[in-house]
């Protein structure tokens, strides 16, 4: 039985698309909209991936959300960079969420 590790040669590419799709997801998933509706912009941020997304955001009604839009926006730019890292390898720079509208409902996340 050989116990030395394996080396690998040669690297892994994903393409921006995917690239994209997998923000998008993310995003979705952390502020209850869906995925088609997130916008997704990459770029080269000084050798890391920056990311832009702009995203409606799902409220619940006055009273029930104990954290404000603004928190869930910032925690959403963590989820993303930690996330991104996990699912693709990659490691993310700065990013930046844009809030395009505020989704109300009294119901999980719509599709």
């Amino acid at each position: 039985m050989n116990t030395e590790p394996e080396s690998f040669h040669g690297r892994n590419r994903v393409s921006a698309k995917a690239l994209s799709r997998v923000v998008s997801a993310i995003t979705a998933d952390s502020l209850g909209v869906a995925a088609k509706d997130v916008a997704v912009d990459l770029a080269d941020d000084n050798g890391l991936l920056g990311v832009k997304a702009s995203t409606p955001i799902r409220v619940r009604p006055l009273g029930r959300d104990q954290r404000s839009v603004l928190d869930r926006a910032a925690d959403t730019q963590n989820v993303i960079r930690d996330r991104m890292l996990d699912l693709t390898g990659s490691s993310v720079g700065s990013v930046s969420v844009r809030l395009t509208a505020a989704r109300t409902s009294t119901e999980g996340r719509t599709r």
